[in-house]
């Protein structure tokens, strides 16, 4: 193997086939993709749900995580989020010539290692080699089944519901604006698959109503856009919202709000509330949700207003909380 990608790496011929050979099918192997058909064959059922997304996020690698990681963990994240068990994955990579033939290597291995983590097989790809800077792009796809008898949907939250959050808020957002600001800290991105807590709260038949990854924008944006598509108005208190120091450090060094800060390992869990303390306890056995946090209520009646945000203040007031406005820099995923 060349020490970087180069445009001949992306011709369909000899030198993709030893790229594919040296790289991807090593680490992604399976007896659905050693195929290497055009399309992939796999079971299915009645009823599927299906997500894609992009990620473009730079620095590559970073504590905690890489962009390999990262885009297994949205994908499965995606999925999750209407109740749905992950189960395939399909990747498209946009290699621009310069990329060092290492880091690849690290990303794709740790995009194995995840999946293995969140029980996904990934069952097809796709390399294109573009001029460039070294840089990379991966595109995924993923399909997910229905193997509990309900669907979860951001409509149904319903009056007096209890709304969980996983963790901490805004590791992954300051550690990409770190990394690339050089600031020096301890921080580490939060990008994990939440395949063991959605499928624990389904398993022990908690009344989940409504479940949604915090990711661009922060929990603000998420909960004002539940609250905008259930017709009700979201109550959280500003002191049960969790922030590790660091975080909150960082946000005071730079005048960054934690409701706005992006993550890539953390959800939203709303609940019928005699569930609240059980989903709660579930959350907290998790590897990935030892600091869950019961936030706030629903409200959903004739007095109350639609689509409404608002914060209890650490003083007594309400404070009107709207989607992120303008762009949320940096860009995390």
């Amino acid at each position: 193997m060349e020490k970087v990608i180069t445009m001949a790496h992306g011709s369909g011929g000899k030198t993709t086939g030893e790229l594919i050979g040296a790289i991807f099918a090593n680490e992604f192997d399976n007896e659905i993709l050693n195929r290497m058909e055009d399309a992939a064959a796999v079971d299915g059922s009645k009823r599927i749900a299906m997500t894609t997304d992009s990620f473009v996020v730079t620095p590559l690698e970073y504590p905690g995580g890489d962009v390999g990681r990262l885009c297994i963990c949205g994908t499965v994240n995606d999925l999750l989020s209407r109740g749905a068990i992950p189960k395939y994955i399909t990747c498209g990579f946009i290699l621009e010539e310069g990329l060092e033939t290492e880091t690849l290597k690290r990303i794709v291995h740790s995009m194995a290692e995840t999946a293995r983590e969140a029980n996904v097989i990934i069952v097809a790809g796709d390399t294109k080699v573009i001029e460039g800077n070294g840089g990379l792009y991966i595109n995924t796809a993923g399909v997910g089944f229905f193997d509990y008898d309900r669907e979860i949907s951001a409509e149904d939250a319903k009056d007096g519901d209890a709304i969980l959050v996983s963790g901490t808020m805004g590791e992954h957002h300051a550690t990409i604006l770190g990394s690339r600001m050089s600031i020096a800290n301890d921080i580490e991105s939060d990008n994990a698959p939440l395949t063991d807590i959605v499928g624990a709260l389904l398993k022990n038949k908690v009344d989940v109503h409504v479940l949604r990854d915090i990711t661009r924008g922060g929990l603000a944006t998420v909960l004002k856009e539940l609250a905008k598509a259930s017709e009700s108005t979201f109550v959280v208190e500003d002191e049960k919202i969790p922030v590790s120091p660091q975080v909150r450090d960082f946000c005071g060094l730079l005048g960054l709000d934690p409701y706005y800060m992006g993550n890539e390992g953390k959800m939203v869990c709303i609940v019928d509330a005699k569930y609240a303390d059980k989903a709660l306890e579930i959350m907290k056995a998790s590897k990935y949700g030892q600091d869950a946090a019961l936030i706030g209520y629903v409200q959903k009646n004739e007095a109350a207003e639609k689509g409404m945000l608002y914060s209890k203040t650490s003083i007594g007031g309400l404070r009107n909380l709207d989607i992120l406005q303008g762009e949320g820099l940096p860009r995390i995923c």
